[in-house]
């Protein structure tokens, strides 16, 4: 597979057609054009995946933790050396990412790769006392067999890396289905595996769509646990079939987070703050900060400066160091904004900035002021670059906007008073607060995850390795008769 446009499926160990020949094209979101393609896979192609998985998961996991260990940095360092060169195109032409995001994605994978490396020997057990001292007991940690990971579009290398990197070292084996909108740097990283000497059937990837492809995948009885990272619908879908077989699954799904902005703050640099944390990758970020919350005092300073902030992006080339974002994912994606932008201004909403197409599908900046509290702009995720701004009469009503609402992944507070933004990060009902930040952080030891429509469970660091292994009690007997 030296073309890197043109993906395989790739099934113990061995890059392949689908089943019935099949192919779908990827396009280019900047240009609207076809990138490449890739096989797509059905029902058959997903289930030799998992068997071949099932064979890997014997190999895997019965090597030692230092080689497994080995395996994911050799993982690491390859990228290192290599993935510049040879990805940094692909993924600002398949995901519409600016080069800088590229390069952040890069360098993360990096760290994600050592990080679990790390971890894999770290399986770490417990004893405990029994009240009868002939007897011993103690908690084993046991990877869960063939993880089923079904990746996203807007980080799809990072998140991938993620998602792959701890079930593995934990002693794992994986069946990637990435999202159909960028397969292609899916198989790159998997060959990346293959070549630091993970086992071949330990790492399998199969390109398709939902219907044909994820819904078998993660439907077959062979599959032990699922990984998620998508919308809330869709993890809605996958969270009810698993709990039929009651699967361990880790599901990371949308978000509506709030960034309050209280009244000490310096109001320019929290515009510049609260610019970059909604608009990076045109708002396509879960923990993006679409629903901006501001203290009565600071609030017609901060539309001032946000409105100026928001207006002086560059969205320019996506080679361009300085372009701040660039097109949404498809054009689907551009209609659900655009839907949600006419729900809100259709009520009467004003409009603050933004509201219309660059060009192709990048979307500027837009501002709704004051929207009603149960339009779509207000409640749902819009996923692309649109956020609201309300007032809020003091902190304690800051905090309960904040909470106005069924998603709870991440929140950030700007604010110099250390006590007004350690209350906001206690009342604030989320899985990630961050004073002095916006909304949108990452750190590859943190359990990133949320609460109600944001899913279930926490990615990275230990916190990962929790979600894919299971604790095992075993008891020894140390008074039994000698049986000769």
């Amino acid at each position: 597979m030296s073309d890197l446009t043109q993906g395989q499926l790739l099934i113990d160990g061995q890059w392949r057609e689908a089943g019935r020949g099949q192919r779908f094209d990827v396009l280019a979101p900047a240009s609207e054009s076809v990138l490449g393609s890739a096989a797509q896979a059905d029902e058959p192609d997903v289930a030799r995946a998992v068997t071949a998985a099932r064979k890997g998961f014997a190999q895997w996991s019965s090597l030692a933790p230092k080689l497994r260990e080995a395996a994911l940095l050799r993982a690491a360092d390859w990228i290192e050396q290599h993935g510049l060169a040879q990805w940094l195109d692909l993924l600002i032409d398949e995901s519409g990412s600016t080069i800088s995001k590229a390069r952040g994605e890069i360098a993360y994978s990096v760290d994600l790769l050592r990080i679990a490396a790390g971890e894999a020997r770290r399986l770490y057990g417990d004893t405990f006392p029994n009240d009868d001292p002939q007897r011993v007991s103690m908690v084993f940690r046991e990877p869960l067999g063939v993880v089923a990971i079904v990746s996203p579009y807007n980080a799809p290398l990072a998140l991938l890396v993620k998602m792959v990197a701890f079930p593995l070292a934990a002693g794992n084996a994986v069946v990637i289905k990435p999202s159909e909108e960028t397969p292609l740097i899916a198989l790159a990283f998997a060959r990346a595996l293959l070549e630091a000497g993970i086992p071949a059937a330990a790492v399998n990837v199969v390109t398709g769509f939902g219907a044909e492809c994820g819904a078998p995948l993660v439907s077959h009885p062979e599959i032990d646990g699922i990984a998620l990272t998508g919308s809330t619908a869709t993890g809605q879908r996958i969270g009810a079939a698993a709990m039929q077989r009651m699967l361990r699954t880790q599901l990371e799904l949308g978000g509506k987070s709030a960034l309050l902005v209280l009244r000490d703050v310096d109001v320019d640099k929290a515009a510049t703050i609260a610019a970059t944390g909604m608009f990076s990758h045109a708002g396509q970020i879960c923990m993006a900060n679409s629903r901006i919350v501001v203290e009565a005092p600071a609030y017609d300073a901060f539309l001032k400066a946000f409105k100026a902030a928001c207006e002086s992006l560059h969205l320019g080339d996506l080679r361009d160091p300085d372009t701040a974002y660039g097109p949404l994912i498809n054009r689907r994606a551009l209609e659900k904004v655009q839907q949600h932008q006419r729900n809100a201004t259709e009520r009467g909403t004003e409009l603050l900035t933004g509201g219309s197409v660059v060009r192709g599908l990048t979307y500027a900046p837009t501002v709704l002021l004051e929207p009603p509290r149960d339009c779509s702009a207000w409640r749902d995720e819009s996923f692309g670059p649109i956020t609201s701004v309300v007032k809020a009469n003091d902190l304690d009503d800051a905090i309960a906007i904040a909470n106005d609402s069924e998603f709870g992944l991440s929140a950030g507070v700007l604010t110099h008073n250390a006590q007004w933004g350690f209350r906001a990060a206690r009342g604030i009902r989320s899985g990630s607060v961050h004073i002095g930040m916006h909304s949108f952080q990452s750190n590859a030891l943190a359990p990133i995850g949320g609460l109600g429509l944001s899913g279930i469970g926490r990615s990275g660091g230990r916190y990962s390795i929790e979600e894919f292994t299971e604790l095992k009690w075993v008891s020894l007997e140390l008074g039994c008769d000698d049986p000769a």
